[in-house]
């Protein structure tokens, strides 16, 4: 029997959302495993960059982290000039982009002289090429996310938005290994001299593979969609500043935690519970295995019963447990089984948000306006929450003494989150982006 149209049409209209979906995952995974290698080797940066003789240690981190969150300040640029790019050329050329400069400068980062042998040119040198690293992160977010979300068949832009949030726990996850491998077949010595390079230059084989794969990608069908209209309807900007504002209080507590226990708990762990290297990064990997087992399923959940609902219960679980998960770690008198389901714990309840998260924010704006909507709504939400998460924690330990500080900054801004979940407003829509 001859086979139909529709029938001969089905396995090749897979396709192009499975090359969407690698071509946005990997990008996304170069971009999260560089953060998570700086916040693992913060403390070694901080000895190469920001010590100069007579410095304190307790002043370099800060100052590292001051450069991390500088990074994070710059994503909402990268967020606005990409994304308005993205939205009239398309997400195709613009992801090329971010990626090729994300690539470079972590890469460059791995060659950079040290404070040793330059001076203070070095850690200028150092915050220039963060600069660059977060006006490509600014702009990958939000294009990634469309890229995925536009590809998603009806009914499953969950599950395909989760991938983003999955592989950054693959990339944070990714970092952490290279960490421990190094951290482990080299000398302490060998990893403060020369072995924290090596992660950063590991970028340049991972972005000629992410560069091939957006070489190959076509264009997405809402933005061709788009292209082929008589006249591309914007919203007014007062309705989307209006949602960017709300989609930033909705994931402030994905950004917020997630940096908390998922990148600045090694720091933490080293110079407030004296943990050493080896340990610090064990525990991070347990956290980002409970991040990771948790985003795919809370995607895919809530393609059934709705991004809020999924969310709300992250959200809510952090402002919860986050103290007494908290307490666990810092009781000397608790199992290694106990500590370690306390961070797999940790990093489950942030993957309740990550999940569903980037679907959300998609939906939540129009295509003539999604990749810069969406990605700056992130970048904002990141830039405050998360950027500034490891130079917050760790001077206010400091000033303070109070050990709980990390779970108190999770849970506040997680409770933020759950009022602007509870909200019932939807965003900026159109009639043509409600029919899809």
């Amino acid at each position: 029997m001859k086979e139909t149209f529709r029938e001969r049409r089905r396995p090749d209209a897979a396709r192009p959302g499975v090359r969407a979906l690698a071509a946005g995952s990997v990008g996304n995974f170069i971009e999260w495993y560089e953060f998570g290698v700086y916040g693992y080797f913060a403390t070694v940066i901080a000895a190469r960059f920001f010590t100069p003789e007579g410095g304190g240690e307790a002043e370099a981190l800060v100052r590292t982290y001051a450069s991390f969150a500088l990074a994070f300040f710059f994503r909402p640029v990268g967020a606005a000039v990409f994304g308005r790019l993205g939205d009239r050329i398309g997400r195709r050329p613009v992801l090329i982009l971010v990626v090729s400069l994300m690539t470079g400068a972590t890469a460059l980062i791995g060659l950079l002289p040290t404070y040793a042998s330059v001076g203070a040119l070095a850690p200028w040198l150092l915050t220039l090429l963060r600069v660059v690293q977060g006006l490509s992160a600014g702009g990958e977010f939000g294009g990634a996310v469309a890229l995925m979300t536009e590809f998603a068949p009806r009914g499953r832009r969950g599950l395909y938005g989760a991938w983003q949030s999955f592989t950054v726990a693959l990339g944070l996850l990714g970092g952490a290994g290279v960490a421990a491998v190094l951290a482990t077949v080299l000398t302490e010595g060998q990893v403060q001299s020369w072995g924290w390079r090596v992660p950063f230059l590991l970028a340049l084989p991972l972005g000629a593979v992410a560069l091939w794969l957006r070489l190959r990608l076509e264009e997405t069908p809402s933005f061709r969609a788009e292209e082929r209209r008589a006249v591309r309807v914007r919203p007014p900007a007062r309705a989307v500043a209006g949602a960017i504002a709300l989609g930033a209080g909705r994931i402030m507590g994905w950004s917020a935690a997630g940096y908390t226990f998922l990148v600045v708990l090694p720091s933490y762990l080293q110079s407030t519970l004296n943990a050493s290297f080896r340990q610090a990064l064990l525990a991070t990997v347990l956290a980002n295995l409970g991040f990771a087992a948790t985003i795919l399923p809370a995607g895919a959940l809530s393609d059934r019963i709705g991004r809020r609902p999924v969310m709300l219960t992250g959200a809510a679980l952090v402002v919860a447990l986050a103290l007494p998960l908290m307490n666990v770690l810092q009781d000397t008198g608790a199992s290694g089984a106990a500590k370690g389901a306390a961070l797999f714990c940790a990093g489950a309840v942030v993957g309740l948000m990550a999940g569903p998260g980037p679907a959300l924010l998609a939906e939540m704006f129009p295509t003539t306006v999604r990749y810069t909507g969406l990605g700056l709504a992130y970048a904002l939400s990141n830039a405050v929450f998360s950027g500034c998460a490891g130079l917050i924690i760790t001077q206010t330990v400091e000033r303070t003494g109070n050990a709980d500080i990390p779970a108190y900054y999770a849970a506040a801004t997680c409770a933020v989150s759950v009022v602007a979940l509870a909200s019932a407003a939807k965003g900026v829509r159109t009639v043509a982006d409600e029919a899809r």
